[in-house]
């Protein structure tokens, strides 16, 4: 039987802070664009704020296509990449165990903390294990449910069998929330720790909103935007927004669709999405020019169903940006349905229709909503997160585990966010 979990808050966390040298392993960071990057160097960035030292495996990168924000000095370490099939603007690591061998018994962090489980990601679990230094893991992509949307179902056991296995070998595997953390350990994933995201409010901010860049879209100030972010792939469940959009048009002839990001998936929605049809493919952005897109929509539409947690959102609702969404991962703990934006019962595509509709007609409405999603979204700060992160840190070395054992509770740190 399954006890209640137990939430620890952030003042309930240990005064004295220690300080960890760090090892993050991730096979995509920025400027590459999507919100494991975008998150992971939150962590960083918080991790270095509180005087840990970070040593960053990543690798290399092409040249950015837009100017990086400036960054802390850090230590990092750039391995051989190849492109990711389909996604060529996203790298996967190439590195040996005896590279990481070499380097970490030379210069030995007290903890590895593995973001992404890809070949990279496998090498430094390898690695650690061997010097006995202590892993910390995230679970962040469901990639064995993207499995169905690639023609490859049959794929979906052995990648779950896989992906078990590598976060069963660390110390603890980190969660956005107790409903995933609850998934997983049905399915035989153990030491599942609840560390909730937090969303950069600096970046993400309602001041960002532009009417320059809602004129390039055709938009002018009384006409309705419809906005995404994310990839433009099968498996977020875009044939929603086929749908959705010729009924909202007929609605609201002037009203925008916004699609920011890219994909295998864009030329095909391109032919079904045509411009004609006030739809707008903003192409990937970066920074502030993202931060302005989320600012400069009125209502963000999210019809995922794979999601682990979903950064955007949170980005989205820092952004002053109301989101409708499915009522499951990031938009269950964070979404007041009427209040700071919509929610449809999950996969239930035509209550996610209806919905969106009925808040498209109420343009003064969204508005309100917009100062209600700023507010809900003040209190996701990246300090307040690394803290948890911390204390899984600490268990860790320390040889314990904030795990949930057979028999034993679920340590949740929601740190505020939930």
């Amino acid at each position: 039987m399954t006890t209640a979990p137990i939430e620890l808050e952030v003042d309930e966390l240990p005064t004295r802070q220690r300080h960890f040298r760090v090892a993050v392993v991730t096979e995509t960071y920025p400027p590459e664009v999507n919100g494991v990057a975008r998150s992971i160097a939150c962590v960083v960035r918080g991790l270095q704020s509180r005087d840990h030292a970070v040593q960053l495996l990543r690798p290399r990168q092409p040249p950015a296509g837009a100017a990086a924000r400036q960054e802390a000095p850090i230590d990092e370490v750039l391995m051989r990449g190849l492109a990711v099939p389909r996604y060529p603007h996203l790298r996967m690591g190439v590195v040996s165990k005896r590279t990481l061998v070499n380097l970490w018994a030379s210069k030995r962090p007290d903890v590895v903390h593995i973001a992404t489980e890809g070949p990279m990601g496998w090498s430094a679990l390898q690695a650690a294990r061997q010097l006995k230094l202590p892993v910390v893991s995230e679970f962040r992509t469901n990639f064995h449910a993207y499995a169905q949307h690639y023609g490859i179902g049959w794929l979906r056991r052995p990648l779950l069998a896989y992906l078990r296995k590598f976060h069963n070998r660390c110390h603890s595997t980190m969660v956005p929330n107790a409903a995933l953390a609850g998934e997983l350990m049905a399915q035989g994933f153990r030491h599942v720790s609840v560390i909730a995201r937090g969303v950069d409010t600096q970046l993400f901010h309602p001041s960002r909103r532009s009417e320059a860049l809602r004129a390039s879209w055709g938009a002018a100030s009384g006409d309705p935007v419809l906005l995404h972010v994310g990839r433009l792939a099968a498996e977020k469940n875009l044939q929603l927004l086929v749908d959705l959009w010729p009924a909202l048009l007929q609605r609201q002839p002037r009203a925008r669709l916004v699609l920011v990001g890219d994909g295998p998936a864009r030329a095909d929605l391109e032919q079904r999405l045509p411009p004609s049809a006030n739809v707008v493919f903003a192409g990937m952005r970066h920074g502030e020019d993202l931060a302005a897109c989320y600012a400069s929509g009125d209502l963000f539409v999210f019809p995922s169903i794979t999601e682990t947690y979903g950064n955007v959102t949170p980005e989205a609702l820092a952004s002053g940006l109301p989101v409708m969404a499915y009522q499951y991962a990031a938009a269950a703990l964070l979404v007041r349905d009427g209040g700071n934006g919509g929610l449809a019962p999950f996969n239930d595509a035509q209550a996610f229709q209806s919905r969106t509709l009925a808040l498209m007609d109420d343009l003064p409405r969204l508005r309100a909503m917009g100062l209600a999603a700023r507010e809900s979204a003040e209190s996701l700060d990246w300090d307040g997160i690394v803290q948890g992160i911390e204390q899984v840190y600490a268990s860790a070395i320390d040889g314990t585990s904030t795990a949930l054992r057979a028999g034993s509770q679920l340590s949740t740190m929601p740190v505020r966010a939930l």
